[in-house]
């Protein structure tokens, strides 16, 4: 016997009559024979020219012939018989051993499997041929033995007989491989064709081993594009093995720095020894020369003809020279500045009358001039928007064992028609109508919705369920695509993998989840009201699931995940009342905070004056009218609002300007209480005036540069932050300034903070004593212990090699961070799509449908742009769909999961003329539908689709009928090599997509295709745009959401580049992930202009390079760091995280700039300076700015939705952290070794005027 290879297995009779298998062989004939098992009826003679069966006996129940068992010879048939037979088998001529009716049995039967080889030649050839041969070879004797009868099935490669109404064949068949000599048989002879004969060549889909198809380099594999090097058992990427050898290095440079710098300082002391030998007057004059080199100040300050004067630049001279006139005018005209300043605020607080607010995630989350936004318009106003999904996803649970039962049984299948049962019922009422589920659901072929559950195997009918039992679903997994009986109630197949899930591979038996879809209609939604109804519908049926059917499902030990297309939206705006308290709680925590430091720790007798309650208060105020103010501003201008700027800017600009506040109060403490207020405020505005300038101006700048991210809602939320941070600046600077006068002025009048209208009777005693300023807990810990130890030489290398080894270490962990940001998180915890989403990350076995879109197809140019696309014969190796199908065999790397569903390939098999029972055409040229659609003409004639193919007046009529005068569409001579000309194509196109599939053309266009092709202007010769259909891998993480986008892009890309075709890529999530496609490229720019932004600052105020640069490299540390702690705890990169680095940038000044100005502030050697800096500034900085945001992030941890504690808890308590620890441990450090030299000059007192001009 010839050894055969199969190639491909077609399931394919829709009315049970029998299972196709296409066979491919390398040799060109093989031998096959069958013995069917039953008594004996007579005796059979094997020999050629004769027949084991001949005629048709009777009919089974089901309405399948049987023929009868008649061992004659075979007959000569008649010239139109012979004619008929010849059209179908070429192979067979002379005698045959069938009848008129059985080869009319046959034609109907082959002709429902035609269309699926029409795309392969010589499948279709080998396929005929083995059917011809069993029907009506006149050889039929030699190797068919019918030996009884039996009810059973005809031809089946499986061997089994299914009952009456089932798919299979009426005959049960044993196939042997040989042949005993005495029974007189002989293996059945028949040609089988190569499928990579060139002479009926198929495509690479049907024939891989095809001579071109085998020439094709195979999928290029994922290339991650990683360097790596191997030490050993371990693989280092190349980015970290340079980074630690270039740490190691530094760590050596420093210990050798150490070490240099103990030598030289013992150097020092050993001459400072020798010169006390010398004799005394040499040693006089020789201590005050040195003490003169190394203490200037010291001496200028004991010596009356020298005075010690701070030398500004020009720019900070010019801001330091305001505030001092400044602070006398506020303090003289506290009221007036206070009112003036409240008044513009609520002029634009006016604004918020034409406040909205945005919700739509579509108008929040992607970008302005988005490539997937315009190609999800093309997508839409050519073919179709995509539909709107209810989905219930039903899974079982495991048991006290651990074993997690299959959920396809009866009970739970009955629980299904209970639920759909509840959710047919569901009615809304909109504007006065009611509105059910038919009314708003999808329905491709008809009045039944097309919803995607196990039902449809029994068309939704309960009774066809009780009728069939659970079997026929067991059934129906195999034979979805090919049994009459598992065709869904909207008469079209449904994929198991759509509807369970919870399984392995192809087991669907073992599937743990029902997965129930419910697709309604969707709208371009241009006016935001065309989806009202869905939406209204879905909130009913929300409430449903809750109510109802999460106990139902509950109660038969199911668990049940729900989600609706506007649930997202729905749960994002209960998202804002859930946090609405935790935010409030933060904000009362900072006030009771500000407070208690604003105020002073004397007596417990006299805190009721000395508090700052009401002083803390106005400061709060202060900060949202700010905020109001901003929101008011662009209101104004018709800027929508969204709720992430109504939680998070009130606390960022709380945060941020309580650090202002006690930097401000603090500074006036700090003068001389002898002073005059008009003094006081003017010094404290002049000493700390600069660097809140400075700090103010740099977050206002790094916050606006948020505002060049092309996300919406990001770039909305810049606009607002900015606006709202220099708002609040500029209230603190007038306003609050004004308050500390009247403040500090009820203070001195010993009237009761709160109520200023009650005053105390003043002590004397107490009045002196609390002109006498001591130094706080905290300003005596920073001059006495921290400043000590940080100018140790051992502290300084250690903190030095554990700063830049951290930031050495962020810059490796960054390659960790992922883009994305999980769905999860942006809901509220207790939110019911938690557990859908992980239901469908755990569950579902199939991706988001993925479409491949094809714009401006020339279908005029014959087969040239045509064969660019197809899949069957003739096309193209590197078409379009032989390429998806290719991507199809590396899921993996391509997250293509199956080839592409093809319209044009359908279209072409449709027009064959091979396949006979689709395109056919009465005389008079109009459309005939195929034979079993006949007896559905007043159907047809409703629905206005076909003309009608019975007499008129007729109710149905069979193949007898007037249909009986149909012809095929076209004739082979007629199609140039099987493709149609372009009055061919436009003429049979409309047909194509309004032709219904059935049993003897499962090719019809309508339902699969109806909005696959846009048909607007085609009659040009041009189709506008037309869709090839697949689905996406299960994607289960944002990585993966991201690389398939990305990995779809390429593909079309080099598709298009390759075919000149312009194809692009299209699935619902591209519109919200493409922004994750350069994200990283978005952070690295945004951040780089902020730093740029706060160098130029720096640069312009404080006239000095060296300042400047100091600044902006432990700024880059410390956003590095955050970087390294985001890949530490697994927090993404996205729009969210980018604009919170890009603030980062900001708020980290304010941990920089007062230090550094303090320090080139102060006289002495640099690590006096360093003292001094931190003794004046850094109780301030650790109170006024590390604690102010500490208590206030720390509330955001107890917040309900997962956003708030991971992009806002998490990241801003890293900022705090890593800011105070780099502002107050490594930057003092790094200015006591290579800081900038002192402000300080020493002018001699020869000129009057000097000391006039002279300035503390």
């Amino acid at each position: 016997m010839v050894r055969l290879r199969v190639h491909s297995m077609a399931l394919l009779l829709l009315k049970g009559l029998f299972l196709a298998s296409v066979v491919a062989a390398e040799l060109l004939h093989s031998r096959l024979l069958a013995e069917s098992n039953a008594s004996t009826t007579s005796t059979q003679k094997h020999a050629k020219e004769y027949c084991s069966m001949y005629g048709i006996c009777a009919y089974r129940s089901d309405g399948k012939a049987l023929n009868c068992p008649n061992s004659t010879s075979a007959v000569k048939p008649d010239a139109l018989l012979s004619s008929k037979i010849q059209s179908l088998c070429p192979t067979l001529s002379g005698n045959v051993c069938c009848t008129s009716s059985q080869f009319d049995t046959l034609h109907g039967q082959v002709q429902q499997a035609v269309p699926f080889l029409v795309g392969c030649p010589a499948c279709l050839r080998n396929f005929l041929n083995i059917f011809c041969e069993l029907a009506c070879s006149p050889n039929q004797s030699l190797f068919i033995n019918v030996t009884s009868i039996a009810k059973v099935k005809w031809f089946t490669f499986l061997g089994r007989r299914a009952e009456p109404g089932s798919l299979g064949s009426p005959y049960s068949m044993r196939f042997q491989s040989m042949s005993s000599p005495a029974s007189g048989m002989e293996p059945m002879n028949v040609s089988v064709y190569s499928c990579g004969d060139t002479s009926l060549g198929c495509s690479c889909g049907d024939c891989p081993s095809s001579p071109v198809c085998s020439q094709l380099e195979p999928p290029a594999p994922h290339e991650k594009g990683s360097c790596s090097v191997k030490i050993g058992t371990l693989k280092v990427k190349c980015v970290e093995l340079s980074l630690a050898i270039i740490y190691v290095i530094l760590v050596l440079s420093f210990f050798v720095w150490g070490y240099c710098q103990r030598i030289q300082r013992r150097r020092i002391a050993s001459a400072q020894v020798k010169l006390m030998k010398v004799d005394d007057d040499s040693v006089h004059h020789s201590r005050n020369k040195h003490e003169e080199a190394t203490h200037p100040i010291q001496a200028v300050e004991e010596n009356p003809h020298f005075l010690r004067k701070l030398k500004l630049p020009l720019v900070q001279g010019y801001i330091s020279c305001f505030y001092r006139q400044y602070g006398y005018f506020v303090a003289r005209h506290p009221i007036r500045v206070l009112s003036l300043s409240i008044l513009v605020t609520l002029l634009l607080c006016l604004g918020l009358i034409r406040f909205k607010v945005e919700t739509r995630p579509e108008k929040l989350w992607v970008s302005h001039g988005s490539k997937a936004a315009e190609e999800k318009r093309y997508f839409d106003s050519h073919l179709a928007p995509f539909y709107r999904i209810e989905q219930l996803i039903l899974a079982t649970t495991p048991s006290s064992s651990g074993i997690i039962q299959s959920i396809v049984t009866d009970k739970n299948i009955q629980l299904l028609f209970e639920i759909q049962k509840k959710v047919d019922s569901l009615q809304v009422n909109y504007s006065g109508t009611t509105v059910s589920l038919t009314d708003i659901c999808l329905k491709p072929l008809g009045k039944n919705c097309a919803t995607q559950s196990v039902l449809q195997y029994f068309q939704m009918d309960a009774q066809k369920y009780r009728d069939s039992g659970v079997d026929h679903a067991f059934y129906c997994f195999q034979h979805y695509t090919s049994a009459q009986t598992c065709l869904s109630a909207f008469q079209g197949p449904v994929d198991p993998s759509t509807i369970l899930g919870g399984f392995r591979a192809n087991n669907y038996s073992e599937a743990t989840t029902f997965v129930v879809t419910y697709p309604v209609r969707n709208a371009a939604d241009t006016t935001g009201t065309e989806n009202d109804k869905a939406v209204l519908w879905e909130k009913a049926f929300i409430n449903l699931v809750k109510e109802e059917l999460v106990t139902l499902v509950s109660s038969h030990n199911l668990s049940l995940s729900f989600s609706s297309e506007s649930s997202v939206q729905e749960e994002l705006k209960r998202e804002s009342a859930a946090d609405a308290i935790t935010i409030l709680i933060s904000y009362l925590v900072m006030f009771a905070y500000i407070s208690v430091t604003l105020g002073d720790a004397p007596q417990l007798s006299s805190c009721i004056v000395s508090s700052k309650v009401l002083l803390g208060l106005s400061g709060v105020v202060v900060v949202m009218l700010s905020v109001l103010g901003s929101i008011g501003f662009f209101s104004a201008l018709g800027v929508k609002s969204t709720l992430i700027i109504m939680e998070v800017i009130p606390f960022l600009v709380l945060a941020v300007g309580v650090d202002n506040m006690c930097i401000l109060v603090h500074a006036v403490k700090r003068q001389r209480k002898e002073l005059p207020m008009e003094e006081r405020l003017s010094n404290a505005l002049v000493e700390v005036g600069p660097s809140i300038t400075l700090a103010s101006l740099s977050e206002v700048l790094a916050f606006a540069v948020g505002s060049i991210i092309s996300m919406p809602a990001c770039r909305v939320f810049s606009m607002f932050a900015a606006l709202a941070v220099l708002l609040d600046f500029i209230l603190q600077i007038t306003a609050f300034t004004a308050l500390i006068v009247l403040d500090f002025s009820r203070a001195e009048d010993h009237r009761i903070d709160c109520f200023p209208c009650i005053k105390l009777h003043s002590n004397s005693g107490s009045n002196k004593d609390s002109n006498l300023r001591e130094p706080g807990l905290l300003e005596r810990y920073m001059n006495e212990i921290h400043a000590p130890l940080l100018n140790h030489m051992v502290v300084k290398i250690i903190i030095l090699i554990v700063f830049i080894g951290f930031s050495f270490a962020s810059i490796a962990l960054c390659s960790r961070i992922q883009p994305g940001l999980e769905q999860q998180i942006v809901l509220p915890r207790d939110s019911y799509l938690q557990g859908y989403f992980n239901a469908v990350a755990d569950y579902l076995k199939v991706g988001p449908p993925l479409y491949f879109v094809v714009k401006n197809y020339n279908y005029s140019l014959g087969a040239q742009d045509t064969n660019k696309l197809c899949s069957i014969s003739q096309c193209n190796s590197n078409s379009l769909l032989n390429e998806i199908a290719k991507a199809a065999l590396t899921p993996e790397s391509s997250y293509i999961a199956k080839p592409a569903a093809s319209w044009l390939d359908d279209f072409l098999v449709w027009i064959s003329p091979e396949a006979f029972g689709c395109c056919r055409k009465f005389t008079n040229g109009s459309y005939c539908p195929p034979d079993d659609q006949a007896s559905h003409c007043a159907f047809m004639k409703c629905l206005l689709i076909y003309p009608p193919c019975c007499p008129s007046g007729s109710g149905s009529c069979g193949i007898s009928g007037a249909c009986k005068d149909c012809t095929t569409c076209f004739l082979n001579s007629e199609l140039a090599r099987g493709r149609p000309s372009t009055a061919q194509f436009k003429e049979k196109l409309p047909w194509f997509l309004n032709a219904l599939p059935s049993s003897d053309c499962a090719k019809g266009g309508r339902g699969a295709y109806s909005n696959s092709v846009d048909l607007e202007g085609y009659e040009n010769g041009i189709i506008q745009a037309s869709e090839f259909r697949t689905y996406h891998t299960p994607l289960n993480k944002q990585v993966d959401y991201v690389n398939s986008m990305r990995a779809a892009k390429k593909f079309a890309s080099v598709v298009s580049d390759s075919l000149k075709i312009e194809v692009f890529p299209y699935s619902v999530f591209y519109i919200f992930f493409e922004q994750y496609l350069n994200i990283w490229k978005t952070a690295l720019i945004n951040i780089c202009i902020a730093l740029g932004t706060v160098f130029i600052v720096c640069l312009v105020i404080t006239s000095s390079l060296w300042i400047s640069t100091i600044i902006v490299l432990v700024l880059a540390m410390i956003v590095l760091d955050i970087m390294g702690v985001m890949a530490l705890l697994g927090i993404q990169l996205n729009a969210v995280s980018v604009v919170n680095l890009v603030m980062s940038v900001g708020i980290a000044v304010e941990f920089c700039v007062h230090i550094t100005h303090a320090f080139v502030s102060s006289h002495g050697d640099k690590a006096e300076r360093m003292r001094e800096a931190l003794r004046t500034m850094g109780a301030s900085v650790f109170s006024g700015i590390t604690l102010t945001k500490l208590v206030g992030v720390i509330v955001l941890r107890f917040a309900r939705s997962e956003i708030f504690v991971v992009y806002y808890f998490q990241m801003y308590l890293a900022l705090v952290l890593i800011g105070f620890l780099h502002g107050l441990v490594f930057l003092p450090v790094v200015l006591s070794i290579c800081g900038p030299p002192s402000r300080h000059k020493v002018v001699e007192l020869s000129q009057p005027s000097t000391s006039t001009a002279s300035s503390s």
